[in-house]
């Protein structure tokens, strides 16, 4: 009756850029006797309604409804049908796959973004690397200006510490000691990997590991260096084709800071020592002093209020911390918890990043669909114009690891064929596909390792994949790591987990990177996994056509100008043979077996990267 991501029915599919004419159609049964039809449209809170046209029959024993619809401004819409029939009124409504049904209540999505939205291009068809500072690298640089409260571990592979400390708490402060200067010393190794983009965890000054509780946004935290290490890291980066995304951690401070100062170390007037500090509005206090609010209740994160003048001023204003850093070098921002900034934050932080820097890249934490997210109470614009280029993408993740885990391969389809259908293109082909953050389990660990299920660190602290786990576990995180490369978007690998790192919550996946002792093999193919990239075109677009999604089995297309690309995982140790479209030529293996008389052998945990590319004479021709 109708399917939203076919062009037969409606044309454009996805989502459209306002003003674009939209043509629906819809097939119904002669036997209901359609007198009327009609598109309804809810705008936000307004319903309008389109009459529909009667066109023509389909076939013996249905009919065409049609009409045209031109949204006028950026925004969602979400619409549904209405048919008159000897029955009465019917509600044509969606289901599984974005077809309709003549039951439910469930609408389909319009996606309309400005004219205006373009993202930056460079991201496109690259590899991001994600670093967590302290634990990647460390160099033989001096540290200088460490505040002496700090514990610095003697050895790097000696175990993180995740017991409370004296008082009882989990404070996340031993550091490992790795800086600047070490990443930039591993450069020549990321570019191996096929790196085009290099996402660092907060860099500023802070006085926990993970940097999280902010101290001072101007500096850089000096257990990794200074401002003009991270100079030449940019520049050494970009001589290599690499460039960097800093972190900003923008809805909440360190209590242990220069604006908040409860801890008393810095000789500045804090929000918590006077109300006459200049910091003191950036802050909702109950009662003045200690009673604030705070990140999720905890009292080391005091919150800010990101609205208020004077701190709007300090971090996107002319000569604002966004604008300093990417006068620095850094190539753009990722968004800690964007769904906890206000819309005139957003607004505000994208203008000043492209303002200074045109192709600077604004990229959010949303850990769901990002074109329909509402946040306290409110619809999220973050993809329509003016505020994110991409986001991390975590459907993506629980599509892929979920059906890897055993999972229904239809509903992990479904799950990526939402979000191409719901994201502006040009948000696509740049979205952050990860399989693993430093906020998640190890990609390995989720693989093949017992499910943690609520149990504590004692329990997660003395975990480690037997050998056969193992070995089971690296076949999937092959499989785990193709789709990720080959999806619609950018590959995110997370540190460590081309080395074959495991570990489950937070802290035991932000151990040391294993120098000396990474799988070889693991390393060779996340190698050729991002020559891959480089080499094909096809996979800097941003769409996708699925191919097979049932029982173990999961292919997709993906379509270039020039060339094309199938690509099929078989997550058991059955096997299976699957056609190559008849209309391929030119056709070569670029991973797994090669196609004999038009087929493909999936192996037990076989998977197949097959590339057709077309003649450029016949082209021509």
């Amino acid at each position: 009756m109708f399917h939203s991501r076919n062009p037969q029915y409606r044309f454009p599919t996805g989502a459209v850029q306002e003003g674009t004419n939209v043509h629906f159609k819809i097939s119904m049964s002669r036997d209901l006797r359609c007198s009327a039809a009609a598109l309804l449209v809810d705008t936000g809170g307004k319903v309008e309604r389109y009459g529909m046209f009667w066109c023509g029959m389909n076939g013996d024993h249905a009919e065409w409804w049609e009409c045209d619809y031109q949204p006028d401004s950026a925004g969602l819409r979400f619409y549904w049908f209405e048919v008159d029939t000897w029955r009465g009124r019917l509600s044509l409504n969606r289901t599984f796959g974005g077809e309709g049904i003549l039951s439910g209540k469930d609408r389909w999505q319009l996606t309309v973004y400005s004219k205006t939205y373009q993202t930056p291009d460079w991201l496109a068809g690259g590899v991001m690397y994600q670093v967590f500072p302290d634990r990647f690298f460390r160099s033989a640089q001096k540290k200088k200006n460490v505040p002496k409260d700090r514990k610095l571990h003697p050895a790097w592979e000696e175990e993180i510490q995740w017991w409370p400390d004296e008082n009882g708490e989990i404070t996340n402060k031993d550091f490992f000691g790795g800086d600047l200067k070490g990443i930039e010393e591993k450069l020549d190794y990321l570019q191996s990997l096929g790196v085009t983009c290099l996402y660092l965890n907060p860099i500023f000054e802070s006085h926990s590991n993970h940097r999280y509780d902010t101290a001072d946004y101007s500096r850089v935290d000096p257990l990794l260096g200074d401002e003009e290490d991270f100079r030449s890291l940019c520049r050494a980066a970009e001589k290599r084709g690499i460039r960097v995304l800093l972190d900003g951690v923008f809805s909440h401070t360190g209590s242990d800071s220069v604006y908040f100062n409860r801890e008393g170390r810095y000789h500045s007037v804090g929000a918590y020592n006077s109300r006459n500090s200049p910091y003191y509005s950036w802050y909702h206090f109950r009662r003045w002093p200690d009673d604030y609010e705070c990140w999720w209740n905890f009292t080391t994160l005091p919150n800010v209020q990101e609205d208020q003048e004077d701190y709007l001023r300090y971090i996107t204003g002319k000569n604002g911390i966004v604008r300093r850093w990417l006068r620095a070098g850094a190539a753009g921002w990722r968004l800690d918890v964007a769904d906890e900034l206000p819309d005139v934050f957003i607004d505000a932080l994208t203008r000043a990043a492209k303002e200074e820097k045109p192709d600077a890249v604004v990229l959010g934490e949303v850990w769901e669909d990002a074109s329909n997210k509402c946040a306290y109470g409110q619809r999220r614009r973050y993809l329509l114009g003016g505020q994110l280029d991409s986001v991390m993408n975590y459907p993506f993740r629980d599509a892929i690891l979920g059906f890897l885990t055993g999972a229904s391969a239809s509903d992990m389809m479904e799950c990526i064929m939402n979000i191409l259908e719901n994201y502006p293109p040009q948000t696509t082909r740049i979205l952050m596909n990860h399989i693993g953050t430093h906020d998640t389990e190890r990609a390995l660990t989720v693989l093949a390792g017992e499910p943690v299920n609520q149990r504590g660190r004692q329990w997660q602290s003395q975990q480690k994949l037997s050998p056969k786990q193992r070995e089971r576990g690296l076949k999937l995180l092959r499989l785990a790591s193709l789709l990720q490369y080959t999806l619609p978007g950018v590959p995110c690998l997370y540190y460590g987990d081309e080395a074959g790192m495991e570990g489950y919550r937070d802290p035991f996946n932000r151990r040391t990177y294993p120098w000396g002792r990474e799988d070889p093999a693991l390393l060779d193919w996340y190698r050729t996994l991002g020559e891959i990239r480089r080499e094909c075109p096809a996979l800097r677009e941003s769409g996708m056509v699925p191919y097979l999604a049932e029982g173990d089995y999961f292919a997709f297309l993906r379509m270039g100008h020039r060339n094309k690309l199938l690509v099929a995982v078989n997550r058991s140790a059955g096997e299976r043979e699957l056609e190559i479209p008849s209309d391929w030529s030119q056709i070569k293996a670029l991973l797994g077996p090669s196609p004999v008389n038009g087929r493909i052998h999936l192996g037990p945990y076989g998977y197949s990267l097959v590339l057709s590319e077309e003649d450029p004479e016949k082209e021509e021709a």
